[in-house]
């Protein structure tokens, strides 16, 4: 069974599995070109690259959409990847918001549902940040990951270099 596509609820977002129905309006969230100009993929927000992020999202088995509680709204996604079961371990990440969720409460829930359902099966979360996304490096930050390592990840199959955080699971 496949733990990383659980349906989670907080005051306010809900995060569901994706589904391929979700392409057009994640596509709208998605569509603001601010909010992808600190990542490795700074032209995301257009229709043919955001459908290959999407695909890759669909078919990793952990992707999940962000709506919110208020409206239903989908405002972001996020996944998990990469599950070592091994290792006990699960990369969290690829995760975005519209502009107006930025800075606070939404994205520190988002983060907070998904390690609390990752710690039921895994003991250390991972995080792949772009040494240039600054945003996402202080938000991981906030939360209490730390700076493991720098090294090489692939991201669309092309080595790219990323900042490893950690979380790991208290006690």
């Amino acid at each position: 069974m496949n733990p990383w596509q659980p349906t989670l609820h907080g005051s306010i977002v809900k995060l569901r599995p994706l589904q391929a129905a979700d392409l057009d309006e994640l596509h709208a969230a998605a569509a603001d070109p601010l909010i992808w100009e600190q990542h490795s993929e700074r032209d995301r927000h257009e229709r043919p690259i955001f459908e290959r992020f999407f695909k890759g999202a669909l078919e990793c088995g952990g992707g999940l959409v962000i709506s919110e509680r208020s409206s239903g709204r989908i405002i972001g996604s996020s996944r998990y990847y990469d599950w070592d079961p091994a290792g006990s371990s699960v990369v969290i990440g690829y995760t975005f918001l519209e502009r107006a969720h930025w800075g606070g409460a939404t994205n520190r829930e988002v983060k907070s549902l998904m390690l609390a359902h990752a710690f039921l099966h895994v003991a250390t979360a991972w995080f792949h940040v772009s040494p240039g996304n600054l945003r996402s490096q202080r938000a991981l930050e906030r939360i209490g990951a730390r700076l493991d390592r720098r090294e090489q990840v692939p991201v669309g199959g092309v080595p790219s270099d990323r900042l490893i955080y950690r979380i790991d699971r208290a006690g």
